[in-house]
């Protein structure tokens, strides 16, 4: 394997959160701190999995190892705290793996941004979702906080796509367009896949987001931008 398509894969692995955590010792690391970032990620694997509303403390405790005592001392707000925590590092991660794409072009941009999130799409065929979606789908106007988390989120996504554009040579208001459409792209697939059980709106999708890619790269190179 190339090291280029070594480094796609494993970050397209990492970009999977929820699914697996590295279950190891930490090797000296807090332990109260260990336990309430194992319910975190045990939270968001059940959010990814279950959604919102099927997801229970008795599944966070199972999967993180945790005491049942360890619910209420690390999130005294109950389970909207820790599905906020949740979404919360969902999001931190996701970001994480966005601000690494190439930026050589645009394409480059888009092509790594494709070849990321494809192996997510495809685990969402089978069964899985997001973290992120499943909380904006599930929650009712007494939960601000919870929709506040999945909003914030979802912009730190186009913000830093938003970034990798620029530095591919977009501007600004083209930049963020192109953002928002990848978002949406990853979203809609992720619902669409899970429902359908098969990629191919995935591909159609990736297609012409390339398409609108070199649309705007093509009105760049002619000093122009797209309104």
């Amino acid at each position: 394997m190339a090291e280029g398509e070594r480094r796609i894969t494993c970050l397209a692995v990492r970009l999977a959160v929820g699914l697996a955590w590295d279950e190891r010792p930490s090797g000296g690391g807090n332990v109260a701190s260990d336990t309430r970032q194992r319910m975190i990620e045990a939270a968001a694997s059940s959010l990814r999995r279950r959604g919102l509303t099927a997801t229970s403390f008795t599944d966070v405790l199972t999967a993180s190892g945790a005491a049942r005592g360890a619910i209420y001392h690390h999130f005294p707000g109950g389970k909207d705290e820790l599905a906020q925590d949740a979404v919360a590092w969902t999001g931190r991660r996701v970001r994480d793996e966005f601000a690494a794409l190439d930026t050589g072009d645009v394409d480059s941009v888009l092509c790594g941004f494709l070849d990321l999130i494809r192996p997510i799409v495809a685990q969402a065929a089978g069964g899985a979702s997001c973290a992120v979606a499943a909380v904006a789908m599930e929650t009712t106007p007494s939960q601000a906080g919870l929709t506040a988390a999945a909003a914030h989120a979802l912009q730190s996504w186009v913000d830093v796509l938003a970034g990798r554009l620029r530095q591919a040579g977009l501007a600004f208001g083209d930049a963020r367009a192109l953002a928002q459409l990848m978002t949406a792209v990853l979203e809609g697939s992720l619902v669409v896949a899970r429902a359908t059980g098969d990629t191919t709106a995935f591909e159609d999708s990736a297609r012409m987001l390339l398409l609108a890619g070199r649309a705007y790269g093509e009105t760049r190179e002619a000093g122009t931008h797209l309104d």
